[in-house]
């Protein structure tokens, strides 16, 4: 499991087999939420986590896109 980046205890990374569309998963104590990363950084689903931990991840999911992206796209294609 690729991880892309640790933050502030959040850790976003994706499966080495996972599938289009683009997305990243975070983890954050024991929640866990995916966030489409392609267009957009939308919150696709989540487990476990706090609104206020959902609002942190997703601040950091749109500050860090184009590495989300580039590390995807370099891992796929």
């Amino acid at each position: 499991m690729p991880v892309i980046f640790q933050k502030n205890g959040y850790r976003f990374f994706f499966y080495s087999n996972d599938h289009e569309p683009v997305h990243v998963h975070v983890k954050h104590g024991a929640g866990e939420a995916i966030f489409s990363i392609a267009t957009k950084v939308e919150l696709r689903e989540s487990k476990g986590m706090k609104f206020r931990e959902l609002s942190k991840a997703l601040a950091l999911a749109e500050e860090h896109q184009k590495i989300i992206l580039n590390f995807w796209h370099e891992y796929f294609d």
